[in-house]
């Protein structure tokens, strides 16, 4: 009992059950808990920047030469490129072979106004850059890093930044046990705001969308993973309450802290888990990339619009470059479809309002598969860079 008592994965799941029965059963009380989730993620949030700042200057101090350094952002890039590249391709075929779009009968599904996603059509590199204060920090990180690196009083600092550092995780750590109340108000929230019924149009979408992600996650990633030995299975349970608090929440940035922390204390380099985790947060976002490229054949299917090779091949191009903007811009996702529908001009771009009751239910699983796979990243580029331990990587994932 005292073990149980202990136990964050148990609590976790036991506040993403009552969340979803107050919602089911008194929708008005839970939609009055949105503040415990909201308040949450904003609270882990400000943890984000600041472990970056720590994370990425020690680390790169602590690198024997700059180069690797570059060598390890540049081979970051080419590995996210390439894997959310595989993801739009997964995407685009499961929708064709399983048509989840094929018969929807739109008068049933309520439509909402649209009009606010499409002001501007798409989302700026230079807004993207504006608004996303993780890449700002990481940026200025790698600068100071350099800096620092190269400075006389390279010792002095590293030793405060240290200091800082380790009451930095400490507080992170007692706002993580705080972790199922966030998880409650968030899936609360959801349940009590859309409720169960919302699902039931569009059942079909959404099942197809959660098990591509879950496939992606064992068959792609696990065989990432499984390429330098590393079992996915035993990766995901060693994550499995930061998972619980992504499904909760709904948010990947609620687990990110804990995801750098996890990641560097199975064996990662800190440096590599610096530099990869936040940039990954913007540029990998596999799950995010799955969702974009099905729902766009979704509503080419529920409008029984027939896309040319060349419409896919353009589908896939302007994602490839739209989707890197879809983390740190309020409402991205509906913003994105919305510009590549624009750019393909041949679906209507009134059809998101049929993906706005369901949209926050498939959110948990494009949180979650961005999540993993930004943790696959960092253990596959530790790898390519002889910076894993694997000593600890063996006694963690037990």
């Amino acid at each position: 009992m005292k073990h149980i008592r202990k136990n964050l994965t148990f609590w976790v799941l036991l506040a993403i059950a009552a969340g979803i029965i107050l919602g089911h059963f008194s929708p008005a009380t839970a939609i009055a808990m949105q503040p415990l989730g909201k308040y949450f993620i904003e609270v882990v949030k400000l943890f984000i920047n600041p472990i970056i700042v720590v994370t990425i200057i020690t680390g790169i101090c602590g690198m024997e030469s700059m180069k690797k350094v570059g060598r390890i952002g540049g081979k970051a890039l080419l590995y996210f490129e390439v894997v959310t590249t595989l993801a739009l391709v997964i995407g685009i075929a499961v929708a064709y072979v399983v048509k989840p779009g094929a018969g929807i009968d739109t008068s049933g599904v309520s439509v909402a106004d649209v009009s606010k996603y499409q002001n501007g059509s798409a989302v700026s590199m230079l807004s993207f850059f504006r608004e996303n204060s993780t890449i700002q920090f990481l940026l200025g990180s790698i600068l100071a890093g350099l800096l620092l690196s190269r400075s006389a009083h390279k010792a002095t600092v590293l030793a405060k930044i240290q200091w800082a550092a380790n009451y930095i995780f400490k507080a992170l750590g007692w706002v993580m046990k705080l972790s199922p109340i966030g998880a409650f108000g968030g899936m609360a929230f959801t349940i009590g705001k859309y409720g169960l019924a919302a699902l039931l149009p569009l059942g079909k979408l959404m099942l197809c969308v959660y098990i591509t992600m879950f496939l992606f996650i064992i068959f792609v990633l696990g065989a990432v993973l499984r390429y330098y030995k590393v079992s996915i299975w035993k990766f995901l349970r060693y994550l499995r309450d930061e998972l619980l608090i992504v499904l909760g929440t709904s948010s990947s940035e609620a687990a990110l802290p804990a995801l750098m922390t996890k990641l560097e204390d199975m064996g990662c380099h800190r440096s590599v888990v610096g530099l990869v985790v936040p940039t990954g947060y913007s540029f990998n976002l596999d799950g995010t990339s799955i969702y974009l490229s099905m729902t766009i054949i979704f509503l080419a299917q529920v409008f029984n619009v027939h896309l040319s090779w060349e419409q896919i091949i353009t589908i896939i191009g302007v994602l490839m470059v739209t989707s890197k903007g879809a983390a740190g811009v309020t409402g991205s996702g509906f913003i994105i479809l919305a510009s590549t529908l624009a750019a393909v001009k041949v679906i209507p771009v009134q059809g998101l309002a049929l993906l706005l009751g369901v949209d926050r239910f498939m959110s948990e699983a494009r949180a979650i598969t961005n999540f993993i796979g930004n943790g696959v990243a960092t253990v596959f580029l530790s790898n390519q860079e002889s910076l894993f331990d694997r000593s600890k990587a063996q006694e963690r994932l037990q």
